[in-house]
């Protein structure tokens, strides 16, 4: 019993320190303007919460964070940043009310909505009720996987999860595509007034 309640507390304690990361780097995003450092706290945000979710037993929500989010999506930003300037502008206090409203108001509208939610672990629920009721019994006893929705995705529903990823891997490549890489970043460097280095010929010493 004393077991249960310290490694209970233990879990509580880390996933409290997880979100206190992401608040903090959260923050730091907010306030940075810096291109480059936005990035890079952006992948650190997305690590922490693949990490975060690995540790509530989402492992297929884990992955995709990772892969996308602090993989994929990492990439094609700094990418983007090649064609774009490297510090954004300084807004003006009164023109970030404006947006700052708008996420309040969606966390409220978000928040009002969990209320018609059926309460955890309710049986008569719709996710725990037909099919869903048929994977909680066989999920322990086919995959020995603790999180039914890992199951469901990885195995259950593979092929479908199969076609999700390349749906989002074409995606990813498409927008790299569309961003370009070559000619367009270095005329765009040229026209921020950056002049390339020059390429060193062939003889000449180091």
């Amino acid at each position: 019993m004393i077991e249960a309640i310290l490694s209970e507390s233990g879990t509580a304690l880390i996933n409290i320190l997880f979100l206190g990361i992401l608040f903090v780097v959260a923050l730091a995003i907010a306030r940075l303007r810096s291109l480059f450092a936005i990035v890079m706290l952006s992948g650190v945000y997305s690590l922490v919460s693949a990490a975060w979710y690995i540790l509530v037993d989402a492992v297929d929500v884990g992955f995709t964070e990772a892969a996308v989010g602090a993989g994929m999506s990492t990439a094609v930003l700094l990418g983007a940043m090649l064609l774009t300037a490297r510090t954004a502008k300084p807004e003006k206090p009164l023109k970030s009310i404006g947006p700052f409203l708008v996420c309040f108001l969606t966390g409220l509208m978000l928040v009002y909505g969990t209320i018609d939610l059926p309460a955890l672990g309710d049986a008569q629920s719709p996710a725990n009720a037909g099919v869903g009721l048929t994977y909680l019994q066989i999920n322990w006893f086919d995959m020995g996987v603790p999180n039914v929705v890992t199951s469901v995705l990885a195995s259950y529903r593979g092929y479908d999860t199969l076609g999700e990823t390349a749906v989002v891997f074409t995606a990813g490549l498409a927008v790299a595509l569309l961003l370009g890489f070559g000619e367009r970043s270095l005329a765009e460097t040229l026209r921020n007034g950056s002049k390339p280095s020059p390429k060193r010929k062939d003889g000449e010493g180091s």
